[in-house]
């Protein structure tokens, strides 16, 4: 027993020290450069764009990278402005701003956008047409739904937001808001204030779950990783990487690393689903 655990803990070890030989290869292109580099845009990326950053400076401090939000449409028009040199977007750009702006999509992953409550409202699934009369106001206590004799409230995020585009697209068939519901400006604040209410109902990208809010099931399906990459959960959109033009330099060697195995392990970790 002890030598079959010995083989294992050499396995283990084998495995370990390749991965991390071929995750070193791919920060190579970075270690002769210098400059910065300038990102905006999705919030729902940021983690993403966060730990690439954070490997990437950590090898060489000679590279400066700055993150912000702002959401997708800040993230398209300021790359189209030549503002930062990455755009994020939770959206495809549309053909118009592809043909104002010059623009060259980087699509790196899939992700669901997730119905969420707070965790301990005992509503945890929720149809179509429920979710609609919600959000347009038309629905009002969560008595209604099997919950506590209490008001929603209701959360939603501003029209630059790719998450909100999607999520009212796919899931309100863009259907109306209630002009009651309360703003939020990223898919972190999201999760915050509907994990701060316990009468709230919101809309996260799936990457952000955790066990501070819970995921409500759409029409029996529950929004899971699993279902989004089957098809079986609709509310999804990609994540772009939006560049003016080709990528050049530190830009590309930026855009190839998030493509790269290493890239590819760090999108798995924050909850997304890779593309080619």
């Amino acid at each position: 027993m002890k030598m079959k655990r010995t083989c294992i803990s050499i396995l283990l070890l084998w495995f370990a020290c390749g991965a991390a030989a071929a995750w070193a290869g791919d920060l190579d292109p970075f270690r002769d450069e210098s400059g910065a580099i300038k990102i905006s845009g999705g919030t729902a990326h940021i983690p993403v764009m966060k730990a690439a950053a954070d490997l990437i400076m950590q090898l060489n401090p000679k590279i400066q990278i700055s993150i912000a939000g702002g959401g997708s449409g800040v993230g398209i028009k300021q790359v189209g402005e030549g503002l930062v040199d990455i755009g994020n977007s939770g959206r495809k750009p549309t053909d118009e701003e592809i043909q104002k702006y010059g623009l060259v999509l980087h699509q790196w992953a899939i992700d669901g956008v997730a119905v969420v409550v707070h965790p301990q409202n005992p509503v945890k699934a929720l149809t179509s047409e429920q979710l609609k009369a919600i959000y347009a106001g038309t629905m009002t206590n969560w008595k209604a739904l099997g919950g506590p004799d209490k008001a929603i409230n209701i959360y939603t995020r501003d029209e630059a937001s790719g998450t909100r585009e999607v999520f009212w697209e796919k899931a309100l068939a863009k259907g109306e808001i209630s002009p009651k519901a309360l703003f939020v400006a990223s898919n972190g604040a999201m999760k915050t204030a509907v994990a701060q209410d316990p009468n709230a109902i919101g809309y996260v990208s799936v990457g952000h779950i955790d066990d501070s809010v819970a995921a409500v099931a759409l029409d029996g399906v529950a929004p899971t990783l699993e279902n989004v990459k089957d098809g079986k959960y609709k509310i999804a959109r990609g994540l772009f990487s939006n560049t003016k033009g080709a990528p050049q330099g530190l830009t590309k060697k930026f855009i190839d690393f998030i493509f790269s195995s290493q890239g590819r392990a760090l999108i798995v970790e924050q909850g997304f689903i890779p593309v080619k």
